[in-house]
């Protein structure tokens, strides 16, 4: 699959300069093997033209990648891919693409830092380089989803591949075409869903809990610091922003 890249037009009518009141950064990070797609998920979702660290796969990448995976491949990320969606005029969501190469994984617990939640793209016929990526989100305790990125026909239904990543049940799985904005844009819908359903059952918990301090029991940690209404807010207007 082709990769987006700086010189990729932006759509016409969409903003592209930050508005001066927006003061609100709400971060998705968008992870995965090498080749999956994430590059152009990026593009095809941001609003601006999306910033990329791309660079020409050469001889002496020979022994260390392994470009058979992904065919035809000759350029690939070695820091990051940044996009942007205005929500509204204050709160801004930005997107970070990680990079998909073993010898780069070490740029990814900086990336999660501060990030709301992720996504996992995975390409079915490496569903073995998803398993590092799951692995450290979850490590990271960072709320996320999986989306399969189809290139072709799906040969195999989503719980079989579910099994397969072995996903909690609760963890939301979806289809998508990276290339497609449409699509994309529903995995980036899915997954605000997702962080919506977990700050609010996280409250829902809290109160209880808190009720029983009140009356003298012992204190009970606070949930995660404005992690419901940073969701809370996604949530809403991204789909309205997306339906636009």
């Amino acid at each position: 699959m082709a990769s987006n890249n700086s010189d990729r037009p932006v759509g016409s009518g969409r903003p592209s300069a930050l508005r001066g009141t927006a003061d609100n950064g709400l971060k998705i990070v968008v992870v995965g093997g090498f080749g999956v797609g994430k590059t152009t998920l990026v593009g095809a979702v941001s609003e601006i033209r999306p910033l990329n660290t791309e660079e020409t796969m050469t001889k002496a990448g020979e022994g260390i990648d392994d470009p058979s995976a992904a065919f035809g491949k000759r350029s690939t990320t070695v820091a990051f891919d940044f996009g942007r969606i205005t929500l509204d005029d204050r709160n801004v969501l930005y997107l970070f693409g990680a990079p998909g190469q073993e010898r780069f994984w070490f740029l990814w617990d900086r990336l999660f830092a501060g990030a709301l939640g992720a996504v996992v793209l995975v390409d079915t016929r490496r569903l073995e380089e998803s398993w590092y990526a799951i692995d450290r989100l979850e490590h990271h305790g960072t709320p996320f989803v999986v989306a399969r990125n189809n290139f072709e026909q799906p040969q195999h239904s989503l719980a079989e591949v579910r099994a397969a990543l072995d996903l909690p049940a609760d963890v939301p799985l979806v289809d998508c075409d990276a290339r497609d904005r449409e699509s994309s844009k529903q995995v980036l819908i899915e997954l605000v869903r997702h962080l919506q359903h977990l700050a609010e059952a996280e409250l829902a918990e809290a109160e209880p809990a808190e009720a029983g301090a009140a009356a003298g029991a012992l204190p009970v940690p606070a949930p995660r610091s404005g992690t419901a209404p940073a969701a809370a807010v996604a949530s809403v207007m991204l789909e309205q922003e997306m339906s636009s």
